[in-house]
């Protein structure tokens, strides 16, 4: 199996806000194909990655626009198929109104490329559809926004809500084995056990 992360830059939009960042794109298989999780901001040094590969499937781990505003594009040129959880529609929508997903994330759904797999976790609190994806055979978890290093993804926005997201990890997430890799949306990776011992602080964060 091997990972791979492009970085790209662009805007986070909601609310009437606009954010600049940098996004972790993730290709996952081997040398004959990839699936590619959050195709964020820029479809071409996505394309340029995968070089020759066939794309199994690009997959969104939230409908937030700065994680699908190349998905279309992306998926036209490499004829791939778009999953994102029905939940996230409406922010989905916001970005492609006029274009839906071509299928559906469900928690358990098992999604297969270069002979791996990522097994679907639903994973809401960022955002309603949230979901991560898990390899139990490689031990890695791609975590979106639901889990970063130093803690829980934001919730301060429309759709969102801390105590579900907290809810997700401690139930999802924190019971993967401790060594398990969470590669995230943003930033550096960390491991389960890393943000383990924090889940009392964030729990007693909430109102």
């Amino acid at each position: 199996m091997t990972i791979e992360r492009v970085v790209t830059s662009g805007t986070f939009s909601l609310d009437g806000q606009d954010f600049a960042v940098e996004n972790n794109v993730w290709l996952v298989g081997d040398d004959a194909e990839v699936a590619v999780i959050d195709a964020a901001h820029e479809a071409a040094p996505i394309i340029e990655a995968i070089g020759g590969r066939r794309v199994t499937a690009v997959i969104s781990t939230h409908g937030h626009n700065d994680h699908i505003n190349a998905a279309a594009a992306l998926a036209d040129a490499v004829g791939a198929p778009i999953f994102v959880h029905p939940a996230d529609a409406m922010l989905w929508q916001e970005v492609y109104p006029d274009r839906p997903p071509d299928g559906d994330l469900a928690d358990g759904m098992v999604i297969t490329m270069g002979g791996q797999s990522l097994q679907v976790l639903h994973t809401p609190g960022h955002s309603p559809g949230g979901c991560c994806l898990y390899d139990a055979a490689a031990g890695v978890v791609f975590s979106g926004d639901t889990l970063f290093r130093g803690g829980p993804g934001a919730t301060g926005r429309s759709y969102s809500d801390y105590p579900t997201i907290v809810a997700s990890i401690r139930d999802r997430l924190l019971d993967l084995p401790a060594d398990t890799r969470v590669l995230t949306g943003h930033g550096d990776e960390t491991t389960i056990g890393d943000e383990a011992p924090s889940l009392a602080e964030w729990e007693a964060a909430i109102p």
